[in-house]
């Protein structure tokens, strides 16, 4: 945004307004310079007229300031007030994701005005020009002050194209700190080439090394995507197929059974045919009431929505009392399509509805879990997987409907996660969750594995050190020989034993011979604290596996360490999804005026109190109506409305 007014010869002046929300770590102090908005928006004191925009005088004469108003008021407003003032209005704005106008909206300033007359929020244009380029600017800085202390990192990408046909790439960043898993929006980026897997490639690369993580990268979740796949392979990191993803293409093989899709169709044209019809929709509210349902609208399902099949016949099973007593009601006037709707609707579609939950919820709920984004969830995926085979094998009991939906789905399931480096990595993965581990307790080749990587890990981190100090080597070894030609003190006297020395001598000599834990190799040590947290029970699923391991940081520093490569691998590409759904929500038919531009830089501002929340605010110019005779204009920035 600043190099695009940059390079239409608009100077900025430097905000420093959130300056106070910088980061110790990042190596700037708070700067207590002038507010970035004129001198005439900023302080209002001393019962001095200042003229507003619209060319009114707001003066504060004695009838209006007194004392006791101005003790009430906290006196003089001075500037840190001014730009707290601010920062709170770009909170607002920029989380609610509301447009830029609201700021010159009468009645915002007036709600303003009424909270303190003295305070005047800032126009438009500074804040989308300073205030939340400022604000960005500080939350990256922090951002890239906390990455620097990382030394493992996993992503998830994903592309996006808006009602427009703009095509956006997302790319978020995940990592364990402090026992936390914390997730960062790095960027999302409006891209304008054709999306090849050697073009995402690039633009993926060109995104980590802005933010320095480049090296970092363990692995990539990222959809089924063929782009996705050739990216990943070109960059040479790992891939990890969103298992959300997979879950949910099993779930859409049903609809090849015809004896299912027909069920299902069935179902779907009672609904429609309630939610098309006003009188069916209030009869049902009735009906609802009278028979003590909870008052829930019946659900659609959407081809391309996760579970959403599920869900409608879920909400069908729930209501189905009160969905017979819409369509017997006498009120409801087309004869003909209640005849219709009497015939489907029978006591087999209930009984089928059942099993379809009982089947299917164990999908859904497998989806949620592995959609968190605050806890470790690669870990899951081998032990939902082989909670799946199981929940869908087929039994001599089960109807002929119920073993179609079971083979369908996992004939799906059993075909995916067959590369073997892949199922290694969810292994290890799943060794190292301790909610978990007993799952693959026995298998001794995945410790084995263990091992190697630690120990690879470790070379790696000690070469890196080696060259790192290698310039001062030289400098060391010549000052130690300095040290040891100055030491010419003569050897010390021979130590005489005392009674109590002698009498447990050998005992001193066995102790002298056990190696102690700084003598002890690395491979080791590793070894000792692999049988210690083999030994250990496991968790409880409901804890948290990121605080276990910081918590076990002193007694297993070793395989503390290597979990944080494993723990912050996400099983879902839905944290780059869910940037998509807010941009989604943002952008409609009647406000579709997105600028591109901006969309790359306030994709960290919104983040400023947790960083953990997945939101985008998408920069909306202005918001227009829906009208057919609407002339849409850009001018610098400003859009400019004729009918």
């Amino acid at each position: 945004m600043i190099k695009h007014l940059t390079a239409h010869g608009i100077k900025l002046l430097e905000c420093h307004v959130f300056d106070k929300l910088r980061s110790s770590e990042s190596g700037q102090s708070n700067r207590s310079t002038s507010s970035c908005l004129p001198a005439a928006e900023r302080v209002i004191e001393n019962g001095e007229c200042q003229e507003e925009e619209d060319g009114t005088e707001s003066c504060s004469t004695s009838e209006r300031r007194t004392p006791f108003t101005l003790a009430a008021l906290g006196g003089k407003f001075n500037e840190e007030k001014v730009n707290e003032c601010h920062r709170a209005v770009t909170k607002f704005v920029v989380k609610g994701l509301h447009p830029f106008s609201t700021v010159e909206q009468p009645e915002f300033r007036d709600m303003v005005r009424t909270f303190d007359s003295r305070y005047k929020p800032p126009s438009r244009d500074s804040l989308a020009n300073r205030l939340i380029p400022a604000w960005y600017q500080v939350e990256r800085d922090n951002l890239m002050s906390a990455l620097r202390e990382v030394s493992t990192v996993a992503i998830t990408a994903d592309g996006w194209t808006s009602l427009v046909q703009d095509h956006y790439l997302t790319v978020t960043l995940h990592f364990v700190n402090k026992g936390t898993v914390l997730g960062k929006v790095l960027q999302t980026k409006a891209v304008y080439e054709c999306q090849t897997g050697d073009a995402v490639a690039e633009e993926i690369e060109s995104i980590l090394n802005e933010f320095g993580v480049r090296s970092k990268v363990v692995a990539a979740t990222v959809d089924n995507a063929a782009n996705m796949d050739v990216a990943l392979r070109k960059l040479r990191i790992r891939k990890i197929g969103c298992f959300a993803h997979t879950l949910n293409l099993a779930a859409q093989k049903i609809n090849r059974c015809n004896t299912i899709s027909n069920w299902a169709a069935r179902v779907r044209s009672i609904v429609v045919w309630i939610k098309r019809c006003h009188m069916a929709k209030v009869v049902l509210r009735e009906k609802q009431q009278l028979l003590d349902l909870p008052p829930h609208a019946l659900i659609m399902d959407v081809k391309t929505r996760w579970n959403s099949l599920y869900l409608m016949v879920e909400r069908f099973y729930e209501q189905f009392p009160a969905i017979q007593a819409v369509i017997m009601d006498p009120r409801i006037k087309k004869q003909t399509e209640k005849e219709r709707l009497v015939e489907k609707l029978q006591t087999e579609d209930l009984r089928r509805a059942k099993e379809f939950i009982d089947l299917m919820s164990v999908l859904y709920t497998s989806t949620l879990c592995v959609s968190s984004e605050k806890n470790p969830t690669c870990g899951q995926i081998i032990p939902i997987l082989k909670k799946l085979e199981s929940h869908f094998a087929v039994q001599p009991e089960d109807s002929a409907f119920a073993q179609n939906i079971k083979q369908k789905v996992w004939t799906d399931l059993s075909t995916r996660y067959k590369d073997e480096a892949v199922y290694d990595f969810l292994e290890e993965a799943t060794v190292m969750d301790p909610r978990f581990k007993l799952k693959m307790n026995s298998n001794t080749v995945i410790w084995d594995r263990l091992k190697m990587a630690a120990i690879v890990e470790d070379t790696e981190k000690r070469f890196e050190e080696d060259i790192e100090d290698d310039d001062q080597s030289v400098e060391v070894e010549q000052e130690d020989r300095a040290f040891k030609e100055r030491d010419s003190s003569p050897p010390n006297k021979r130590h005489r034993k005392t009674a109590l020395e002698e009498l447990f001598a050998e005992e001193e000599q066995n102790l002298l011979s056990t190696p102690s834990v700084e003598t002890q190799t690395f491979a080791d040590r590793l070894e000792l604290e692999i049988q210690m947290y083999r030994g250990i029970p496991p968790i409880s699923v409901s804890a948290d596996p990121t605080l276990w391991w910081w918590q076990k940081k002193d007694t297993m520093p070793l395989l503390a360490h290597l979990a944080e490569k494993y723990l912050c691998v996400q099983a879902s590409s839905t944290p780059s999804e869910r940037v998509f759904s807010t941009a989604g929500d943002t952008i409609r038919n009647y406000a579709m005026l997105l600028d591109l531009l901006t969309s790359r830089t306030i994709l960290i501002t919104i983040l400023s109190a947790t960083m953990i929340q997945l939101n985008i605010y998408l920069y909306i110019r202005e918001v227009v109506c829906s009208s057919p005779f609407a002339v849409m204009e850009r001018n610098y920035g400003t859009l400019i409305l004729t009918f």
